[in-house]
């Protein structure tokens, strides 16, 4: 019989340079030409005009139970983020105010979860930045069912690795390999320091469309 709990090592951490580079992006701006990696737009920021990178750490855990999330919050480092694969469940809100004011102690950056949560007001109070599907009143206990950490998960739609890339910003989650991570960052920077100086041109009487060139398309035809 299979073991109701596999816990894996903890994932090789993102270099702090790479963390400030994301930090520094924005979700929408790799959207610009990266179609994949971004969770399920349902899943929303609880606070607002934040904009965190850190480390996936992963964990799944059955609908009902967060057995495995509170042993999971003793192993977070400093430049974690928890991403918790709820299994499909949407009536459990497995994360409230104990688990974020634990989350925060252990130096985690924020929290995914694809599921409701719990306690706004208490996650408000502990300035946590924190993603969910909204909130639920019912919530998990301790009922030793098993689970999964440190495996790859599904979030949103995404599959996602321990040690990946994770971005959360007011428009959405963006997960990407680690790899991928410091180029993928450097070229949304340029791309936004662009978009800036368009913004001054159009804010100084130049027409976008003919900053973009659809107006020379639209009149061609």
């Amino acid at each position: 019989m299979p073991a109701k709990y596999e816990v894996n090592a903890m994932p090789a951490q993102l270099s702090a340079e790479v963390v400030a580079l994301l930090e520094q992006t924005e979700t929408a701006t790799v959207g610009h030409w990266r179609h994949w990696g971004f969770v399920d737009r349902g899943i929303q920021p609880l606070l607002r005009r934040r904009r965190v990178a850190g480390t996936a750490v992963t964990l799944m855990i059955p609908g009902p139970d967060s057995t495995l999330l509170h042993h999971a919050l003793g192993l977070l480092r400093p430049g974690d983020i928890l991403v918790v694969d709820r299994l499909g469940d949407v009536r459990h809100a497995c994360w409230g105010g104990g688990v974020t004011v634990a989350a925060k102690a252990a130096g985690a950056k924020a929290g995914v979860v694809d599921g409701p949560t719990t306690d706004l007001e208490e996650v408000e109070a502990s300035d946590f930045p924190l993603w969910s599907r909204g909130q639920a009143p019912i919530t998990t206990r301790i009922y030793d069912l098993g689970g999964r950490l440190n495996v790859p998960v599904s979030i949103g739609g995404v599959v996602v690795t321990p040690g990946d890339a994770v971005l959360c910003d007011d428009t959405g989650v963006l997960v990407l390999p680690p790899d991928e991570a410091e180029e993928e960052a450097r070229r949304a920077i340029a791309t936004q320091e662009r978009g800036l100086k368009t913004q001054g041109r159009v804010a100084k009487g130049e027409k976008l469309g003919d900053i973009s060139g659809a107006t020379a398309k639209v009149l061609a035809g």
